[in-house]
């Protein structure tokens, strides 16, 4: 189970040693454990890191049980250091080496799976789930108090009472209200608690309609869609269609995003597109979000005294004077530097209009 404190242990790790990173998808509706083993064999032809590469294949030979859709592994034997991340995701087979492990894949997973708040409700309760990653991390049930729907009377139910008995259907809505009030702040907390991302709701039109507008506005803003399901749906049924909807949703997100980039740059205010104004920007701690392709790298060059990253080719810093050394991805070291200082990665994985603006760019803070 991949969690924040792995992550951050990743960004925190700098050996100054080679580090091998290994992502190998192990989808088993895709293939079977000796063919993902010989593809990661193909993979690692031309490493030439022999102890790193023994503890890899060692891995999944010996530790690794299959079970899941994808693996992130990093080595590093000068250092001692080795992990491995099964993931209920699939991920994209590559490899890396460099002076420290590569986390522009993980950016994507968190991305497209990280932190979904899922409930589903009704007039009397709801279910709540928090999925991470592709995996169920926490579940909570809420009840409130039984609805017993009245049928309304007509005039001759009771005589001198035209309609029936007043207020029977009206407390049967407050109710309603009442239960939708309690399950709005159960499902608060709860998504406050395991840091929800993106929230989906799952119930009939008008319970949905209902409990949104009982949510804080903070919530409201973060629902990403709704769907029917039953309040008896397994929790694999449920991660299928939020996941689903999720997607498609975010799909919808990075290309409002890519907008809002551009426009931004073309205006000369809040944001920058091309990959040495975006490097400059990583550089100035000024990157609030930053937007990169899913397949774009690029060589780059980094100051070994104060860490500038530039992507244009130079002996000595421009900012101290300090030797430049060049660097294999410079996209991979921005991403790391963002994710560290707090700020968001969105790795986009379709947009004409970003890959005609150098492929990346950054939402900036000032």
């Amino acid at each position: 189970m991949f969690s924040e404190a792995d992550l951050r242990e990743l960004l925190e790790f700098s050996p100054h040693e080679p580090v091998l990173s290994v992502y190998l998808n192990t989808d088993p509706t895709e293939g079977n454990a000796d063919a993902y083993k010989l593809r990661l064999r193909n993979m690692l032809k031309g490493v030439d890191l022999p102890k790193d590469e023994e503890a890899v294949l060692l891995y999944f030979e010996h530790e690794y049980d299959w079970s899941g859709r994808g693996v992130a592994v990093f080595s590093c034997a000068g250092r001692d250091f080795f992990r491995a991340f099964s993931l209920a995701v699939p991920v994209r087979n590559w490899i890396y080496v460099d002076e420290r492990p590569a986390v522009k894949p993980l950016a994507d997973l968190l991305d497209d799976y990280g932190g979904y708040g899922v409930v589903l409700v009704d007039k009397q309760g709801a279910r709540l789930f928090f999925f991470h990653l592709g995996e169920l991390r926490e579940q909570e049930g809420v009840m409130g108090e039984e609805v017993k729907h009245v049928k309304r009377g007509g005039a001759s139910s009771f005589p001198g009472r035209r309609g029936g008995v007043a207020g029977r259907t009206g407390y049967a809505d407050e109710l309603v209200e009442r239960n939708m009030r309690l399950i709005a702040e159960v499902t608060t907390r709860f998504f406050e608690e395991n840091h929800v991302r993106r929230v989906l709701i799952g119930g009939t039109d008008d319970n949905v309609a209902i409990f949104r507008g009982l949510l804080p506005k903070t919530w409201q803003s973060l629902v990403v869609g709704s769907f029917p399901m039953s309040m008896t749906a397994s929790h694999s049924e449920v991660l299928a269609k939020a996941m689903q909807i999720g997607k498609e949703a975010e799909r919808r997100r990075e290309a409002r995003l890519v907008d809002q980039v551009i426009t931004a740059a073309r205006k000369g205010a809040g944001g920058v597109v091309d990959l040495e104004d975006t490097l400059r920007a990583v550089n100035e701690g000024r990157v609030q979000r930053l937007l990169v392709l899913e397949d774009f790298r690029a060589p780059g060059y980094q100051c070994q005294s104060c860490g500038h990253l530039t992507a244009k080719k130079l002996t000595s810093c421009e900012y101290c004077g300090g030797t430049m050394k060049e660097i294999p991805d410079a996209v991979e070291l921005a991403v790391r530097e963002v994710m560290k200082s707090g700020g968001e990665v969105d790795v986009i994985h379709a947009a004409p209009a970003l890959n005609e603006a150098g492929g990346i760019g950054a939402i900036l803070r000032y």
